[in-house]
């Protein structure tokens, strides 16, 4: 089996007094865990750092072979790194460590990080300076240093649902293949850099282990500006976590699979709503099934007949027939819509290219059945958590929510009404629905809070207050229907006729 192989990535800029100590430090029994080379990234530095690490690259003293590389433009803190992981990258290594040039971090620590970074399961390294109570104190980190880090590393912990006791050491090993998994190079080049890859990789779900290394502050010069540093970190969390609610989007955060449907028939919503208005036993048409979670509801709760449509097939269980299709081609004609009392279309008229083109072709199917009725919700456009964003020039698609990225047309209430009204359909039922605040908050008192408040707005406008738009709509009787009514009526008149006739 072939021995994981290591790169060590030392950051470096206007280093000269402590590079070479870096380099001579760096223990020779890791080539007992892994094969091992070490580069050397000078970003541009004015002073010695590439002379002196060229010299020990060429002097034997170092028992790895050694890289040295020059920025001819200075790419800053992430923008080194970037470069520094590319080569891991490109070079096929399995593991990537990161050490700082200045000698802040003690290169002796790097046996047992490796060690821990070779389990099966680790994205993902961190040496804390944290973790052991008084070792940042008695390593000579200053109080403010200190304060701020712990202040910083708790606000983001509980805006990220996190546990790290450190979120700004630099002194890490990154597997390759979890930096394969994230679009590290999209992230700032700037000192956050190491923020925005942590929350990179918390959302993609990997695992990251924290391990106490021991605090060294000597006459390092520090190239941080500590209040831009922590107003870059606070925008960075706080954007990641809004992309996770659908209000902002940020590609560099994109990096999760896409969100599963998730039922929402516990709390007031689209989901909810549907149950309730479908009488019980009746027949049910759910057009965008997704996972069945409205389908099984209505079959357990209400014992419905239920058929689901979607491009892929729910869960088993839970619709009683399944027919394969995409909306967008058009609705299936192995179907006898006249059966039906109910066709759900429950947030799917957003994602489909010419919501028009499919009113008219449901109206068509529906036409001869003029008693069913169409269950139908969408996102509000014109929420108000929209208009404000709109009016600080902010248009932010995402990846949920009304500005959902695969959404293909936006409605407001009035814009909604048109499209069944104009499509030969009667708006016989107008709801407006709160934010999911249970999904996003978890179903604890302050989403119920909110979401009594969300309601309560709605009631004094919908239009501004309302989360999603929520419609019961019925088909005008197509004229293929009213002209055989009229056949149909004429027929029973002329027989009325004709016996009355008869009887004289």
């Amino acid at each position: 089996m072939a021995r994981p192989r290591l790169l060590i990535l030392i950051v470096a800029y206007n280093a000269e007094k402590n590079i070479e100590d870096v380099l001579v430090r760096v223990p020779a029994a890791l080539v007992e865990l892994c094969d091992v080379e070490v580069l050397v990234l000078d970003d541009s530095s004015v002073d010695a750092t590439f002379a002196i690490s060229r010299r020990l690259q060429q002097s034997g003293l170092i028992p790895f072979p050694v890289h040295v590389l020059y920025n001819p433009v200075n790419q800053g803190y992430g923008g080194n790194q970037k470069i520094g992981y590319h080569f891991a990258m490109s070079r096929d290594f399995d593991f990537v460590a990161l050490l700082h040039g200045d000698g802040q971090y003690a290169p002796e620590s790097l046996p047992t990080l490796v060690q821990a970074a070779l389990t099966g399961d680790v994205a993902a390294v961190f040496g804390s300076r944290m973790l052991t109570k008084g070792a940042a104190r008695q390593g000579g980190m200053p109080l403010y240093k200190r304060v701020g880090n712990r202040v910083l590393s708790w606000t983001q912990n509980k805006l990220l649902q996190s546990a790290l006791s450190e979120f700004h050491s630099g002194y890490r090993i990154y597997r390759v293949t979890a930096l394969r998994a994230i679009p590290f190079d999209l992230n700032t080049n700037d000192f956050h850099f190491d923020t925005e890859i942590i929350v990179q990789l918390m959302l993609r779900g990997l695992k990251i282990v924290e391990l106490p290394i021991p605090t060294y502050y000597g006459d390092e010069i520090c190239r941080v500006n500590g209040i831009k540093y922590a107003v870059d970190v606070l925008r960075t969390v706080i954007v990641a976590r809004l992309q996770q609610y659908g209000v902002l989007y940020d590609r560099k955060f994109d990096v999760s699979s896409a969100p599963a449907y998730e039922s929402k028939t516990g709390f007031p919503s689209s989901h909810s709503l549907a149950v309730d208005v479908v009488r019980p036993q009746t027949r049910v048409i759910d057009l965008g099934c997704a996972a069945g979670h409205v389908a099984a509801a209505l079959r357990w709760a209400k014992q419905c007949t239920v058929v689901g449509l979607d491009r892929a097939e729910p869960e088993p269980g839970r619709v009683d027939e399944f027919v394969r299709c995409d909306l967008n081609d058009g609705l299936p004609s192995s179907i006898d819509f006249a059966r039906y009392d109910y066709v759900l279309i429950l947030d799917v008229i957003e994602h489909l290219s010419s919501p028009e083109d499919f009113v008219s072709q449901l109206r068509d199917a529906l036409g001869r059945s003029p008693t069913a009725s169409v269950v139908v919700s969408t996102g509000n456009i014109g929420f108000i958590v929209n208009r404000l964003m709109h009016l600080f020039g902010q248009f932010n698609y995402g990846k949920r929510g009304i500005l959902d990225l695969t959404h293909t047309r936006l409605f407001t209430f009035a814009s909604f009404r048109r499209l069944f009204e104009q499509g030969g359909f009667t708006v016989s039922d107008t709801r407006g629905i709160p934010a999911p605040f249970r999904l996003a908050l978890g179903d604890r008192k302050l989403a119920r809070l909110a979401e009594r408040i969300n309601t309560l707005l709605i009631k004094i406008s919908r239009g501004n207050f309302a989360y999603q738009i929520f419609m019961v709509v019925k088909p005008l009787p197509s004229l293929d229907y009213l002209l055989d009514q009229a056949h149909l009526e004429s027929a029973k008149r002329t027989a009325a006729l004709d016996g009355r006739a008869s009887a004289r």
